[in-house]
């Protein structure tokens, strides 16, 4: 991309036109592919993350198990949960390239052309 083109001004569309986008079948589409990342990894986190303190305070002695050392099965399950977050932000990150080619076109629509995709 030429960054000395000039790209088409950019007005902000009007509440008429953002009915009509939100109503199109690529704003549709757009939505749908990313609710199938969005839910079932939320749901996945927060279901990981809580059930630490769930496993603490109801079977505490299982979470005491050391490990390695003083490194406790609780602890381990603790650090887990960063590689858990990093892996769904990565994982975020590949899909983003999608979403990002779906949002252009839901804007190409919307500006009434069509891209070459």
């Amino acid at each position: 991309m030429d960054p000395t083109a000039e790209a088409p001004p950019l007005h902000p569309p009007q509440p008429t036109q953002w009915r009509q986008i939100a109503a199109s079948r690529e704003f549709q589409d757009l939505l749908a592919i990313k609710k199938l990342f969005i839910i079932p990894a939320f749901v996945f986190f927060f279901a990981y993350y809580f059930s630490l303190p769930l496993l603490v305070g109801y079977a505490p002695r299982l979470m005491a198990t050391r490990v390695f050392g003083r490194l406790t099965l609780a602890s381990l399950y603790a650090l887990s949960q960063f590689a858990a977050g990093w892996l769904i932000a990565w994982l975020y990150l590949k899909a983003a390239t999608r979403f990002d080619a779906l949002s252009e076109d839901v804007i190409d629509h919307a500006r009434g052309t069509q891209g070459d995709r």
